[in-house]
C-alpha cells in the first residue's frame, strides 16, 4: 500500500504525523511519500519536498510565490499520475491540495482532504469543486460536518487530535517546574505565530503591550516560545535590541508547555488558539495582515468569529482584536480581567473543558479507520492486505 500526502504548514505537520502513526498500526506494509514537515518524516514520509515551500499567509503574500507553487503542483500530478499512489491525502492547505485532488481523481487515484477549509465562513462555492475533487472530507468540528451534509458531500467528523493528546485538566505547577519558572509567579504567554509574516505583524506590538503591563505590575513574567532556531534568532534579536528590560523568557518551541504554564495568553489567531483553550487559560486572539489582503476578506467572511473558541462555542468568549486595532494599549486592557479576574477565568475553564470533551474523538484512529472504509469501497485493499488488517485489529481489541 502507497499513500501519497501533501501537508501545508506546521500544524498540518502536527495533523498528518498523528494520522500516518494510525495508519501505520492498521496497514504494516504502508509507504507514504509528498510534502510533509520533520514530525511526518519522523513516522516513515519521504518528503519530495520542504513544506516550507508551501508556507505562505495571506492573499496579496501569495501571488509572489504563485509561479512557484503551480510549477510544484503540475510536478506533483505528472509524477503521481505516472506512478499512481494507492490513496491521496490531502492535509490543510486548501489552495494547494484540492486541485491537487481533482486532478488526481481524475484519473482515478481516491482523494481525501483532511482539515475542511472555511468554506462555512467564505467561499462557501467552493464545496462544488471539492464534491468533484474529493472522494472523503475529514472534518476536526462537528458545525463543519453538518455544512458538509447539507451539500451532499461524503464526510466524517473525527474530532480533533490535540483534545485527545491534551489533558482536560492541565497541571500548572509542572509545567513550570519544567520550564524552570518561579511557581507563584503572574505569568503572561506571549505566542505571536509560527511563519514569519506572523511575527513580523505582531512581536514587537505584543512586546510593546507587555511593556505597558510591567509597568503597572513588576511582578508580571513573560514567557514566549519560538517555533524554529530562524524564529528564535529574530525574537531574541528583537528582545535583547528593544526590550532588555523586560523579564522575557525565550524558548524553542514548547508552545503547549507555555500555554499550559501560564496565567494568561496574548496570541496570534491560527491552530494555536485551540491548544490556548485546551490550556483551560484566559487569552486574548490578535491578528494582522497586509492591508490589501484585510481588505479583501473583511467583505468575503461571513463569520463574526475568527478564533476557534468561539467558533465553536458559536458566541464570544475570548476577546479578538483585529488589524489597526492591534494596539499595545487595547491588548494590555484586553489581558487585564484574565490576569486580575479570578471569577472570570474559572468561568473560562469551565467553558473551555466543556468545548474540549466535545472534541475528544480518538480522531487519528477515526480517521485512519474512515480512509480505509473508503478504501474497501473503492477496492483498493487487496485480498492480502485485509487478513493483515482484521489481525492488527484483533491484537489491538477492536
Amino acid at each position: 500500500m502507497r499513500i501519497a500526502l501533501v501537508a501545508g504548514e506546521a500544524s498540518g505537520d502536527i495533523l498528518g504525523a498523528s494520522l500516518l502513526q494510525a495508519l501505520k498500526s492498521r496497514l504494516p506494509q504502508v509507504e507514504f511519500e509528498g510534502i510533509g514537515g520533520e514530525l511526518m518524516q519522523a513516522e516513515g514520509l519521504e518528503s519530495l519536498y520542504p513544506l516550507e515551500r508551501l508556507s505562505v499567509m495571506g492573499l496579496v503574500e501569495v501571488l509572489g510565490r504563485l509561479p512557484e507553487l503551480i510549477r510544484l503542483r503540475k510536478r506533483l500530478v505528472r509524477d503521481w499520475r505516472a506512478n499512481p499512489p494507492d490513496l491521496f491525502i490531502g492535509i490543510d492547505a486548501p489552495d494547494f491540495t484540492l486541485d491537487l485532488e481533482k486532478s488526481l481523481r481524475a484519473v482515478g487515484i481516491p482523494t481525501v482532504h483532511y482539515v475542511s477549509p472555511s468554506v462555512w465562513a467564505w467561499r462557501s462555492g467552493r464545496v462544488k469543486s471539492i464534491r468533484q475533487g474529493t472522494d472523503l472530507m475529514l472534518t476536526l468540528f462537528p458545525f463543519e460536518a453538518e455544512f458538509y451534509r447539507r451539500h451532499q458531500q461524503p464526510v466524517a467528523f473525527v474530532g480533533h487530535p490535540l483534545a485527545d493528546e491534551m489533558p482536560l485538566s492541565p497541571d500548572l505547577q509542572a509545567q513550570r517546574q519544567w520550564l524552570n519558572l518561579p511557581p507563584a509567579a503572574k505569568v503572561l504567554a506571549l505566542l505571536p505565530g509560527s511563519r514569519a509574516g506572523e511575527v513580523r505583524q505582531l512581536a514587537r506590538i505584543f512586546l510593546q503591550t507587555a511593556r505597558l503591563l510591567y509597568a503597572e505590575d513588576p511582578t508580571l513574567i513573560f514567557v514566549m516560545p519560538a517555533a524554529n532556531p530562524l524564529r528564535y534568532q529574530e525574537l531574541e534579536t528583537l528582545i535583547r535590541e528593544d526590550f532588555a528590560e523586560l523579564p522575557v523568557r525565550l524558548y524553542l518551541k514548547q508552545s503547549r508547555e507555555i500555554m499550559m504554564a501560564s496565567d494568561s495568553i496574548l496570541i496570534a489567531s491560527g491552530t494555536a488558539t485551540l491548544e490556548a483553550m485546551m490550556s483551560k487559560k484566559p487569552m486574548v486572539v490578535a491578528y494582522r495582515l497586509a492591508p490589501m489582503t484585510y481588505a479583501i476578506l473583511s467583505r468575503l467572511v461571513k463569520s463574526p468569529w475568527i478564533s476557534l473558541p468561539n467558533l465553536l462555542a458559536q458566541a464570544r468568549l475570548v476577546p479578538e482584536v483585529l488589524q489597526n486595532e492591534v494596539t499595545p494599549e487595547r491588548l494590555a486592557a484586553e489581558l487585564k480581567p484574565g490576569l486580575q479576574d479570578a471569577e472570570y477565568c474559572a468561568h473560562l475553564s469551565e467553558r473551555f473543558t466543556e468545548l474540549h470533551q466535545s472534541l475528544r474523538r480518538g480522531a487519528s484512529a477515526r480517521a485512519a479507520e474512515a480512509i480505509l472504509d473508503l478504501l474497501r469501497a473503492k477496492g483498493v485493499l487487496t485480498s492480502l492486505e485485509e487478513p493483515a488488517l482484521e489481525e492488527q485489529n484483533a491484537c489491538n481489541g477492536a
